[in-house]
């Protein structure tokens, strides 16, 4: 059965397929059959910021031309003509109305209030694509989505990996389904029966730990009942991936300040500071900043070091032919590529796609950097911001210039040029620092494992030598 049988006019429902595979169609699908047969008059569209702009062609490209809609997209600042356009939406009429909202809205007041109001008014169908932005049960953002899902007459999450670091992460999504979707009122029931948690101390610190987990087989037979599982792999017949690491040796001052960092690290950690995993990850994030070139002291104070890493990556794109998508994880770094690219090949050639780009400039980004007649053949991006939801299949090679710890960016941000679309191999490239934190993360996440739930205890010694 397809996903649209099997989900139907189900109240609740996940749509847990892989990016490519039709999420977006599906759930568009749905919503046409719930207000043709007037149960629903707006839908509530909730994304990260990089992935809701694509909505508004999504809902040209799917929706049937029968159906008189109106599309609004949210912005932040109110102004008179955004007023008038939300206003647009309380307008009489057998209409479907779209308001289109970035996950980020649902952080502020003014947010919460405005889709509240929208839900309470009209028969909602309410969606949030890539739901694994609400993992995090105590986020301000989770917490308003789940109560303003309450008065939704529908409900879906859509994600290609709804589980990225542990089965744990499942329960704020279910949350927003409905609380009782699997019997569970309370997250720490959840977690006792699912996972197998262990008390630790580590110095004066005494904290709960996540050792393993247990009955899956129980939660994924409970899930099967609300939700609908495709991988890329059931139904697509996509070229290969191929993995290349590119190494780039420290420089003599990059040493130098490793050995310095690692060694504070190392006395950190003997003395207890580093008792808990934001901590640690700051210290590995601090000497990965010395792997790129650039260190920031506990005064915030940015400092640059010479490199060698941004000419390894002009060499590698010396040797491409056609389209790249470089990622890099520090705004410094996004703006020194962009200007190295431009300055040896032009600046047609050469593109951003970061948070300081204006959401008015992405879509003509994309679009340009899709047609491949263009002069665009670099995009230089930030995982968090191009490695949601877009399609940049005009690339087969996909450079990191460097990575986060984030096994879902990771995951998100490969996938961009590797779904439909694609006719040849897409090739993954890694700058890598050999024997430095720079190839633990990039080995971690290339075997797909999440970080942050790895490096407590001992572990920790094993990263930092």
């Amino acid at each position: 059965m397809t996903a649209l049988q099997v989900s139907g006019m189900s109240p609740n429902f996940a749509l847990f397929m892989d990016m490519g595979t039709g999420k977006t169609k599906v759930t568009l699908d749905t919503i046409a059959m719930a207000f043709e047969s007037r149960r629903v008059d707006l839908a509530l569209i909730v994304a990260p910021k990089g992935v809701i702009a694509n909505w508004g062609a999504e809902i040209e490209a799917h929706l049937p031309d029968r159906i008189v809609r109106e599309v609004v997209l949210w912005k932040p600042s109110l102004t008179k003509a955004k007023r008038k356009e939300l206003h647009s939406l309380y307008g009489e009429g057998h209409k479907l109305r779209f308001l289109l909202m970035n996950v980020e809205a649902f952080s502020t007041k003014k947010g919460v209030e405005v889709a509240k109001a929208f839900v309470i008014r009209w028969d909602t169908f309410m969606a949030v694509d890539e739901s694994t932005t609400i993992k995090n049960r105590q986020a301000k953002r989770t917490k308003a989505l789940c109560t303003v899902g309450r008065d939704a007459k529908f409900r879906r999450i859509l994600t290609g990996s709804p589980v990225t670091k542990s089965p744990l992460d499942l329960y704020s999504q279910l949350s927003f389904l409905d609380p009782n979707i699997l019997g569970f009122r309370s997250y720490y029931t959840f977690q006792n029966r699912y996972a197998v948690v262990v008390r630790r101390t580590m110095g004066a610190h005494s904290f709960n730990q996540v050792v393993g987990f247990q009955r899956l087989d129980e939660l994924t037979e409970a899930l099967d009942r609300y939700s609908y599982r495709v991988r890329k792999s059931d139904c697509l017949d996509l070229p290969d991936k191929v993995y290349m690491k590119r190494m780039v040796e420290l420089t003599d001052e990059q040493s130098k300040a490793y050995a310095q960092m690692k060694h504070l690290a190392l006395a950190k950690l003997e003395s207890g500071e580093l008792a808990t995993t934001r901590n640690v990850l700051t210290q590995i994030m601090r000497l990965q900043q010395i792997c790129l070139g650039h260190l920031t002291d506990d005064a915030g104070e940015v400092h640059d070091l010479t490199s060698n890493r941004l000419h390894e990556l002009l060499d590698i794109c010396d040797e491409l032919q056609g389209k790249a998508i470089i990622w890099a994880t520090w705004t410094r770094d996004i703006r020194s590529i962009a200007s190295a690219l431009r300055d040896r090949y032009s600046v047609q050639a050469v593109a951003r796609l970061h948070g300081e780009t204006p959401d008015s400039e992405r879509q003509e980004i994309v679009e340009n950097f899709q047609d491949r007649n263009s002069d665009l053949r670099f995009l230089v991006g930030h995982p968090k911001t191009g490695g949601y939801g877009l399609t940049l299949t005009a690339a087969s090679t996909v450079i990191y210039y460097s990575n986060s710890y984030d096994l879902e960016l990771r995951l998100q941000s490969e996938d961009r040029a590797h779904r439909i679309g694609q006719v040849n191999k897409v090739t993954y490239i890694d700058l890598i620092a050999p024997n430095t934190v720079d190839q633990k993360i990039v080995d971690a996440l290339r075997n797909k494992i999440s970080i942050a739930d790895t490096i407590l205890g001992e572990e920790v010694r094993k990263w930092l030598i």
